[in-house]
């Protein structure tokens, strides 16, 4: 069978061989699960994203949602797609079976996702979003705001949306302008303009819950004054219905390249002087709540460029294996069969190169999952407290690396369709084009960067490094023991050595003052990171392949090759093409930071 949305022998290997699933398992939270049951929710999720999600990828791309009388309308494929998923119950995979859920570990909640991103990435942003919204009012919220908005998200009655980004603001959140009035009952009264707002209108559900950032008339000045609310599309009642329509209006639907399924919509807060509001937590704490959010938003989007570049990897590998032309160099006979264009060595370059940015980054998203089970369920705290700082360092490159390479994943799935990669009766087009959104969503690359350098690797005085560095150095140390996987150590070997001084001098800037200059080039730095961290995941991988080939079953010896020879392509190609980023960050060149405005 033809494989469309992605490998399961890959997804296997990731989650028994690499990723140990079945060890979860050991732990009381995750102990009446088998490989049994989590290989049945991977099929489950399989089944509804082939036949309900799949189907209407690209209808919804060519119909993309209407703005009609104040209200967004969608095609009607979105719903049953979205209502399956609930009925199925992944929109509560990882709750408790006292709470309606499957008690799945994040590592198998991910994994089944990932089908969805896979087969629809526009209608599976509907349920992603709520997900993240619940689990936010969950942590933070009161038991009021659980019992009138978070019950009825966990039903799949409501669905919830982040509200961050105004018109003048862009990114800049501390320059947010949206108030809060206290309206002397306890609620809130609300008026700013919200844009990008993924779904933020749509008729999939009963209400929309708005998870909403504004600052309180005593706000102090930036990103420290501001707060967290709840919105309602439509008020809710004390016995739980539905009241009347509260003052928050679709201004209108921006129509963007990729992801066109999607509602990004123009809100409006206040425009009648009565949107009411709700608040979450302390005041003046938002924007560090919503971090909850927008984090677990991150390894989403992260994990969503990832099955975008999985799916073309996927369908520009079988149309390669099935489309013959022209013949290999020393074949000069013109009247021999042509060959498919799998044979071509640029060909297999092209989807050699795919394989790793895919594989690799794929692999990170289901480690970075399996450290969420961590954090929350290790046997010692200290366990917990490890996989949190790892965690916590690693998502920038979760959301960032993915976004960039797998994207460039898709160039090549294009280039290798030729002509046809380009029309629109190919989906590797569309591939890309919603593929192209992601190192725009949650946090350009550049803020990830400044995010990683500036903060992230110096939090919790560097612990979160200092346990990467070890992992790194734990794994070629095992690698040493295979003569086979010298030529691919080595150049990982190398790569961290040069990559940790760079950090430690970039560091030392930023300590003695020299901010600008240590951020200058933070953008390469967070490439030759990414390239360090995906380096290391496919040592990981060529470690598990090579004793798959002394231990396993010999049928399978084939896909453990193949997972060798992209690890030796990723480590042997692309870490050691970092040197010359690493060069200029080494220099502090600053043909970038020294360009004037004037000069252009």
């Amino acid at each position: 069978m033809t494989e469309t949305l992605l490998c399961p022998r890959n997804l296997a290997f990731e989650l028994y061989e690499v990723l140990d699933a079945e060890a979860l398992t050991r732990r009381e939270r995750f102990a009446d699960h088998s490989r049994e049951t989590f290989d049945a929710a991977i099929g489950t999720a399989r089944s509804i994203a082939e036949k309900y999600f799949a189907p209407h990828n690209r209808k919804s791309d060519e119909h993309e949602p209407v703005y009609q009388n104040g209200e967004a309308v969608l095609i009607p494929e979105v719903k049953p797609a979205v209502d399956a998923f609930i009925e199925a119950g992944f929109h509560n995979a990882q709750r408790s079976f006292d709470d309606g859920g499957m008690q799945l570990p994040n590592l198998l909640s991910r994994a089944c996702f990932a089908h969805f991103q896979s087969a629809n990435i526009a209608t599976s942003s509907y349920p992603m979003l709520s997900m993240g919204a619940s689990h936010l009012i969950e942590t933070f919220g009161s038991e009021e705001q659980k019992r009138r908005f978070l019950q009825p998200m966990l039903e799949g009655r409501f669905f919830g949306t982040m509200a961050l980004t105004e018109p003048h603001a862009g990114s800049s959140l501390s320059d947010i302008r949206t108030r809060a009035e206290p309206a002397g009952d306890g609620s809130y009264r609300l008026k700013g303009n919200k844009i990008f707002i993924s779904g933020g209108d749509h008729p999939l559900s009963e209400n929309i819950v708005h998870m909403v950032l504004a600052k309180l008339p005593d706000a102090p000045p930036g990103v420290k004054g501001i707060s967290l609310f709840i919105v309602p599309k439509f008020l809710v009642n004390d016995d739980g219905s539905l009241g009347e329509r509260n003052d928050v209006l679709l201004a209108g639907l921006f129509h963007k390249m990729g992801w066109r399924g999607t509602t990004s919509t123009a809100l409006n807060f206040g425009d009648n002087g009565n949107c009411v509001g709700y608040l979450v937590g302390e005041p003046h704490k938002g924007l560090a709540y919503m971090f909850q959010m927008m984090n677990e938003a991150r390894i989403g989007v992260g994990m969503g460029a990832i099955m975008l570049g999985y799916a073309g990897y996927l369908y520009s590998l079988n149309y390669a294996r099935e489309r013959p032309q022209g013949r290999l160099p020393d074949g000069k006979d013109p009247a021999s069969t042509q060959v498919p264009i799998i044979e071509h060595t640029d060909v297999k370059r092209m989807l050699l190169t795919q394989k790793a940015y895919v594989e690799g980054a794929f692999d990170l998203g289901l480690y970075s999952a399996r450290l969420v089970d961590d954090e929350h369920t290790a046997e010692s705290e200290e366990a917990r407290r490890s996989a949190a700082e790892l965690l916590d360092l690693l998502t920038p490159i979760v959301k960032s690396w993915p976004s960039e390479f797998c994207l460039k994943a898709n160039e090549l799935a294009i280039q290798i369709l030729g002509g046809h990669g380009y029309t629109r009766e190919y989906p590797v087009e569309q591939y890309y084009r919603d593929n192209r959104l992601n190192p725009i969503h949650e946090g350009t690359h550049g803020i990830q960067s400044l995010d990683l350098l500036g903060r992230k690797l110096m939090q919790n005085k560097g612990a979160g490094l200092r346990q990467l560095i070890g992992l790194i150095q734990d794994c070629c140390q095992r690698a040493a023991e295979y003569d086979s996987l010298g030529a691919l150590r080595q150049p990982l070997e190398q790569h961290v050595a040069r990559l940790t001084s760079v950090t430690q001098a970039l560091l030392g800037d930023l300590m003695a003052g020299k901010v600008n200059q240590a951020l200058a080039n933070s953008a390469l730095y967070l490439k030759v990171f990414g390239h360090a961290v995906i380096g290391w995941r496919w040592l990981e991988q060529a470690l598990r392949a090579e004793r798959g080939l002394a231990e396993g079953n010999p049928a399978d010896a084939d896909f453990y090759r193949g997972k060798l020879q992209a690890a030796r392509y990723f480590l042997t190609w692309e870490v050691p093409a970092c040197a010359h980023e690493l060069a200029l960050l080494e220099a502090r060149d600053d043909t970038c930071l020294g360009m004037q405005d004037a000069w252009f």
